[in-house]
């Protein structure tokens, strides 16, 4: 039987967490209203509300560099890990998890403003978009084929070789990039013209690239074994389906919903920080929800180099949890670096329970990454 975290469910927290002032002027723009959906306004209370000031990291985080993200979906299958409240970080891989679960509210977080400017991008598209080929034609600018509705099953494989082959004009990127600004200014938030014009940089790098688009770092070139952006789109879980939220029609639907409802919630903010988790976990209560999903990709290592892991996971305890909650995390070691690893990928992904996290006393004294991806992990 699937567990499907309700939001009537009994919630487990192993600390109680204390009062959070600046938390409570925006908490209460939620209570009253159904566990389903956020207006406009409450929607925009709670992205500022939960929000820090940000700070900087090194790469445009356009895309993931995880080839492997789709792999932790089998375990998620097998733990029964569905609904409740996800928290990831990161731009659109978190998409493909939410899909799988299907939350009733996803924050994603982090500490670089511009990823939440881009998931502000996201909103638009989803927004815009009835269907998955539309979706891609509207982020990359293509002109929206006029058959658009015959086209909602086709094949991602096909989507992706029709946006391969077919380049952005001139109208049709001036257009998508109209409507996504118009659309980004009715979200209640205060945008400045800077912030409208990273948003368009984002979207014309999509619409440049498309489908060969890689990750890339400042003053880095990519690695060779980061996956372009047509390969995260058409690549497979560990059950050798293609499991991307662009792959079928009802994933991506799952996500539309909850964009369309102003449930999934991009927040400026740092996971070791005073307040992020703190508020989040604060929210999560009035709403009497639980956490299914933290998707830390590999934050965490950053964390242990800067002496602010040992916050963090007094931080990620005191969530709402259920028995099934889990951390879901990326391990950068190359092929066959650890025992989980799937050969022909450098990257491996790796998921533990939040309770064996929480429950495990040494794990705030780890000293690198490598020592924390070896203690534990759902196999």
């Amino acid at each position: 039987m699937v567990a499907i975290f309700a939001p009537s469910a009994l919630v487990v927290t192993a600390t109680p967490a204390p009062p959070v002032t600046k938390a409570h002027a925006f908490v209460h723009a939620t209570t009253s209203v159904a566990a389903d959906s956020l207006s406009v306004e409450q929607f925009a209370v709670l992205v500022r509300g939960l929000s820090d000031n940000g700070g900087y990291f090194d790469t445009d985080n356009l895309i993931s560099n995880e080839s492997s993200y789709l792999h932790p979906l089998t375990t998620l299958d097998k733990l029964g890990v569905r609904g409740g409240a996800y928290i990831g970080v990161g731009p659109d891989q978190n998409f493909s998890l939410i899909a799988r679960v299907n939350p009733s509210i996803a924050f994603i977080t982090d500490i670089r403003r511009d990823n939440q400017l881009h998931h502000l991008l996201f909103k638009a598209l989803f927004e815009r978009a009835r269907n998955r080929t539309e979706y891609v034609a509207l982020w990359l600018g293509r002109t929206v084929p006029s058959n658009i509705e015959s086209l909602r099953d086709q094949p991602i494989d096909s989507i992706v070789a029709w946006a391969a082959r077919t380049p952005a004009t001139p109208a049709s990127a001036d257009a998508a990039v109209r409507d996504v600004r118009a659309r980004v200014m009715r979200y209640g938030l205060s945008m400045s013209e800077r912030d409208l014009a990273t948003i368009e940089r984002f979207h014309r790098t999509f619409m440049a690239q498309g489908p060969t688009l890689r990750f890339t770092s400042t003053g880095r070139a990519p690695r060779d074994y980061y996956p372009t952006l047509g390969q995260l789109m058409t690549e497979k879980d560990l059950a050798g389906r293609q499991a991307s939220y662009l792959a079928r029609d009802r994933d991506f639907q799952v996500v539309k919903s909850l964009e369309r409802r102003n449930l999934v919630i991009p927040v400026v903010g740092d996971l070791s920080g005073p307040s992020t988790l703190l508020r989040i976990g604060t929210v999560l209560r009035e709403r009497r929800e639980a956490l299914s999903v933290l998707y830390a990709s590999n934050v965490e290592d950053y964390l242990i180099r800067d002496g602010r892991f040992s916050a963090y996971a007094r931080y990620v305890a005191r969530l709402p949890r259920q028995a099934q909650s889990v951390i879901v995390r990326s391990w950068f070691g190359g092929p066959g670096s650890h025992p989980a690893s799937v050969a022909g990928y450098y990257t491996t992904q790796l998921v533990q329970t939040v309770a064996s996290f929480a429950a495990d006393s040494a794990v705030s004294r780890v000293r690198s990454y490598r020592e924390l991806v070896q203690r534990q992990w759902e196999r």
